[in-house]
């Protein structure tokens, strides 16, 4: 049954294939605490749900946000 929906693309998907911010958690750079602040500004809390495409996207563009050049 699929009863959750991604918050990016809208799709509907299997409950257990819910992905979170709180993934991040456990990557080394960029910290959990950035990465929360990073998707605040975007509008997503750390309890939105997202398919497992959409947080990849999430993790990519949030690693290239952490490494520019900070002036």
């Amino acid at each position: 049954m699929k009863n959750a929906q991604c918050k990016k693309c809208l799709n509907k998907f299997r409950q257990k294939d819910i992905y979170t911010i709180q993934q991040f958690q456990y990557r080394k750079e960029p910290t959990y605490e950035w990465s929360v602040k990073y998707f605040e500004k975007s509008g997503i809390s750390e309890w939105d749900s997202f398919c497992e495409n959409c947080m990849s996207f999430y993790s990519k563009e949030s690693e290239k946000e952490w490494n520019e050049p900070k002036i």
